[in-house]
């Protein structure tokens, strides 16, 4: 599909069965990369294996990823279950010394625009997390820098592969075209791969990863990120 981004969600909040440790995380995107993801959002880990924002361990983590797979851009999160103050999510933000090429911010989240704020002050593009079932998408939509993002990550939370679909265009429909946007439509675990699906026949940028699911579309185990990424390559390829 002409205009379709493939990123690589290589690990999320998971603390099982993905990659952890910076070198791990440079691997798996690496093997992903070379089976065609262009672009790749991760968690920085603690030694614990939890989801941090702490400037040393990003920075590690960046590095490694950079050293790897020097062309792909590289994306963090900024969840705030990693830290659920925003006024500390911003002010970890502020203390990177490494700076990721984009980082998401979920507008459902308390302070989300704090920390949208202290990305674009250091110069840090922002995926807009718009989670179904939400308020996400009216918060984002009334903030006065919407139009700045660098796209909408539109996240289906709904599992279910029998309406996954559908609840991804009530997502859509709530966020509508007024804003010149890339929109990555992706869904997770049962809804993962029937919006990749969607999101392919409507010609919206796609991700795949372990942090989205564990299965191939047949529902067997997928061995790693590298496989969920051939395999949905294979599902942009006309």
């Amino acid at each position: 599909m002409i205009g379709v981004m493939l990123q690589v969600c290589p690990n999320g909040s998971r603390t099982e069965g993905v990659p952890t440790s910076p070198e791990e995380i440079a691997a798996a995107v690496r093997a992903a990369a070379d089976v065609g993801a262009q672009d790749v959002h991760l968690h920085a880990k603690d030694d614990a294996g939890a989801d941090t924002l702490e400037a040393p361990r990003v920075a590690e983590t960046l590095a490694a990823v950079r050293a790897a797979t020097p062309s792909i851009a590289v994306g963090v999160t900024t969840g705030a279950w990693a830290a659920p103050d925003p006024v500390e999510r911003a002010a970890l933000v502020r203390s990177w010394t490494v700076l990721p090429d984009h980082a998401s911010v979920n507008f459902h989240e308390e302070g989300a625009e704090l920390v949208a704020e202290a990305l674009f002050e250091r110069g840090v593009a922002i995926e807009a997390g718009i989670f179904s079932g939400t308020d996400a998408a009216a918060r984002f939509l009334s903030w006065p820098h919407a139009h700045h993002v660098l796209r909408i990550l539109a996240e289906v939370t709904d599992t279910d592969p029998e309406t996954a679909t559908d609840t991804a265009k009530a997502l859509l429909h709530d966020l509508g075209t007024r804003l010149s946007r890339p929109i990555l439509l992706h869904g997770e675990d049962g809804g993962a791969w029937p919006v990749l699906r969607l999101a392919v026949r409507l010609n919206l940028d796609v991700r795949i990863g372990l942090e989205d699911t564990l299965e191939l579309p047949d529902g067997s185990p997928a061995a790693d990120n590298a496989v969920l990424v051939q395999t949905a390559r294979a599902l942009l390829t006309p």
